[in-house]
């Protein structure tokens, strides 16, 4: 597989990594055999980069981990992220005091005493990033963790946490229906050494094989509360999602895999993230590194869906109160 630099300093790991927060059931109901089979097979494909969180099924997706890692540690580049909490008065936390507590606790979910790459999973509004990025240096000044990474924040967050120490990844929603970072982020990490690590490439599904149906979502499938899904938008979304996907088997390929390609295609330091449990989709995921789009291409991608397309907001009220706005 295609290899990209995970930071300035860090490691080679395919340009396609594996998220798992669909292990434990975000999208629909999920089986644990079928994931850890999943694992097996994406590290066979070159997929080296497992990312997940304290709060992918409350701790589950780490627990799920630990077996395969036991296995497999030496071959992976493993990621989590803290900082999101179970509190409504305090969806998040970045204090020391947590996210001490929040790593311990990664650590023996996953049977490890070190993780590669650690985030904060959402910056909590009100304290100074350069407090936060002084306790993710202690983190990896202990030898618990390896690089710093930081999730959903604004270009300026970076500049100033930037100036504190290293940061190695910055993770952001990116795709063909989700193109904020190229407002500022995208720009960002370049300037500062950081690969931008764009999770949920295939649009939350969107851009898979098989258009999802609302319909069929369930009460605990995210995307039931997401906008761009609903009675009004739905409609209207799927009018462009068609004539791509009709793009995309024109030139032989699965939606999937033009989708992949296209993320990689913007800029050398951008690795995609998509999360699936099915080693179908992930082919398909991985096919996208070694799929060379051409400037023709890249311009017919772009007559179909340009930049601002999607109707809707990609996360309703509660879910939009995390990510920092910056545009």
């Amino acid at each position: 597989m295609l290899q990209r630099q995970l930071g300035r300093d860090g490691p080679m790991v395919g340009a396609v990594a594996l998220g798992t927060m669909n292990f434990v059931g975000a999208y629909g109901p999920a089986d644990r055999d079928d994931s850890l089979r999943c694992l097996e097979d994406c590290l066979e494909l070159g997929i080296n980069h497992l990312d997940t969180s304290d709060v992918y099924g409350a701790g589950r997706a780490e627990e799920l981990l630990a077996p395969f890692l036991k296995r497999h540690r030496d071959r992976i580049v493993l990621a989590s992220k803290c900082g999101i909490t179970r509190n409504p008065d305090r969806p998040f936390d970045n204090s020391t005091a947590y996210m001490q507590q929040a790593l311990e606790a990664s650590l023996r979910r996953m049977q490890v005493d070190h993780i590669d790459l650690y985030y904060v999973h959402r910056r909590e509004a009100g304290r100074p990033i350069e407090e936060v990025m002084e306790t993710l240096l202690r983190f990896r000044d202990q030898g618990k963790i390896g690089a710093i990474g930081l999730s959903e924040i604004a270009p300026a967050t970076l500049e100033r946490a930037a100036a504190v120490g290293p940061v190695a990844a910055v993770q952001s929603e990116y795709s063909l229906w989700s193109r904020q970072p190229e407002l500022g982020v995208l720009q960002g990490c370049q300037t500062h050494g950081a690969a931008l690590v764009a999770f949920s490439p295939v649009g939350r599904g969107v851009f898979a094989r098989d258009l999802p149906d609302p319909a069929d979502f369930g009460p605990d499938d995210l995307r039931a509360g997401m906008p761009r899904f609903d009675a009004e938008n739905w409609p209207l979304n799927l009018i462009h999602l068609r004539r791509f996907a009709e793009l995309a088997r024109d030139h032989g390929e699965s939606p999937a895999s033009v989708a992949i390609a296209w993320a990689l295609a913007r800029a050398p330091h951008v690795i995609a993230l998509p999360g699936s449990r099915s080693i179908a989709h992930m082919r398909e995921n991985a096919r996208g590194a070694a799929l060379l789009l051409t400037q023709a291409q890249l311009d017919e991608i772009d007559r179909i869906l340009p930049a601002g397309w999607a109707h809707g907001p990609r996360y309703g009220e509660k879910m939009s109160r995390g990510p920092e706005a910056y545009c």
